[in-house]
């Protein structure tokens, strides 16, 4: 097996690479490094959690040459806030013993301590499209000196509407420059921007879109409704305390809300929820209180799933099965992290088997479903989504034809019946004085 000290790496890295504890790089690692390192542009296709920003933090780094020009030269863009935190945080920690100046730009903040920031000047930019595009339009960040574009998880970016500000700043970058792009998935809109802007980039892939990650094991239950699913989430924790670390992913704001709600009858002060709806702070906090193991599990939408990286979470729980089948890899992803194992369970109903054939489908791996505990209790209560839909048809009463029908108009009032006669002055002047009158002659 490959080490780290068997790449290009100078000693400030592996040195870094050493006080993590990291050895053995990981596949799109190993195969992405020779690649970056010869000028190419890569477009590098990996799941989640098998390191694909290690995969091009490292040539970056090694590639990055100190200079007095307080400019960044090394550009990374991410579709969330979280990831951009995350990503500065692992710069950081690659950097210990470099002079690299890192920033990180993200919207939903204020934009003044950011602009002060920028004009200080740095090495290395993480930011997402939106802010950067407006410190780039104030004259607060320069991008005239970058000499590689690092997009990462572009199909989230797009998926989130930031299609017009990528090619923005696309347009903005020198010509002469390095991309590279890594991400999960990549879609025909994702191929289009490749093609428009990339020069023959390289194509790594580490894992198809849909294999199921190793180490992972993927089990289900088949529950019956809501409610019977906060049971089995119940029973699950109070019987396995190697639980202690639970990523809870489902569907909706609105249900995450509802199942937060449920579980702190059960579990007071063990949990949180996150999601786009909650503060910027909050979502914050809620994740390092995580990480810190002040909450036991957290519930989520997918927000985190694509953004956060939480290492050693012991659990993912489906509490419901996602729309569409590749985030179900991105789900189960966050655990199994780093070499370790990692158990991915989902409660599934009868309305999502169709959802779940599709993500077998994809994986070309069944999932195994266990028969449910005997001492689960089975709800027969119904949530309002759950109820059956009553339709009501919506039936067009015709009107009987209206055979002999006259015009629409009745006859006018007497007082109405008026016609309109010209009467003449001298007819006037007769009603009025009851004798003709005359007008003078003109002089």
């Amino acid at each position: 097996m490959m080490t780290f000290r068997q790449l290009n790496l100078n000693s400030s890295l592996l040195k870094a690479l050493d006080d993590m504890g990291l050895d053995h790089p990981t596949p799109i690692q190993e195969r992405a490094f020779p690649v970056v390192m010869s000028g190419a542009d890569v477009c590098g296709i990996a799941q989640t959690g098998t390191g694909k920003t290690f995969a091009y933090l490292l040539p970056c780094l090694r590639l990055w040459k100190f200079s007095k020009e307080p400019y960044p030269q090394v550009l990374i863009l991410v579709p969330t806030r979280e990831l951009v935190l995350q990503v500065v945080s692992e710069v950081k920690k690659l950097t210990a013993y470099m002079n690299v100046v890192t920033l990180g730009f993200y919207g939903g903040v204020n934009t003044r301590p950011q602009m002060a920031a920028a004009e200080q000047g740095c090495d290395v930019v993480v930011a997402t499209p939106g802010r950067l595009m407006d410190l780039a339009l104030s004259g607060s960040l320069k991008l005239k000196s970058v000499k590689r574009l690092v997009i990462d998880e572009m199909d989230e970016m797009l998926n989130l509407g930031f299609r017009t500000q990528i090619k923005n700043v696309l347009e903005l970058l020198p010509e002469k420059r390095q991309n590279l792009l890594f991400s999960a998935t990549i879609t025909e809109e994702v191929e289009s921007l490749i093609d428009d802007y990339f020069n023959e980039p390289t194509r790594i892939e580490a894992a198809p879109t849909g294999t199921p990650l190793e180490g992972i094991e993927q089990l289900a239950y088949e529950v019956p409704n809501f409610y019977t699913k906060i049971y089995l989430l119940e029973l699950l924790l109070s019987q396995h305390p190697e639980m202690n670390k639970v990523l809870v992913f489902v569907a909706t704001k609105k249900l995450a809300d509802q199942v937060y709600e449920e579980m702190e009858k059960g579990f007071p002060g063990a949990s949180n929820v996150i999601h786009s709806n909650k503060e910027q702070n909050h979502r914050f906090n809620t994740v390092n209180k995580f990480r810190d193991g002040t909450y036991r599990f957290i519930i989520a939408t997918d927000i985190v799933a694509r953004g956060i990286d939480i290492s050693e979470v012991s659990h993912v729980i489906n509490f419901d099965l996602p729309e569409e089948p590749e985030n179900y890899i991105h789900r189960i992803g966050r655990t199994g992290r780093a070499d370790k194992k990692g158990i991915a369970i989902s409660f599934i109903t009868e309305r999502e088997k169709p959802l779940q054939e599709a993500i077998e489908t994809l994986m070309k791996r069944s999932i195994k479903v266990l028969p449910q505990p005997d001492d689960l209790e089975i709800s027969d209560v119904l949530t309002e989504d759950e109820q059956p839909k009553r339709f009501v048809p919506n039936i067009v009463i015709r009107q009987p034809k209206r055979e002999a029908a006259g015009a629409a108009f009745h006859e006018k009032k007497a007082k109405n019946q008026k016609v309109n006669v010209k009467v003449s002055h001298k007819e006037k002047m007769m009603k009025k004085y009851g004798k003709p009158k005359k007008r003078a002659p003109k002089k």
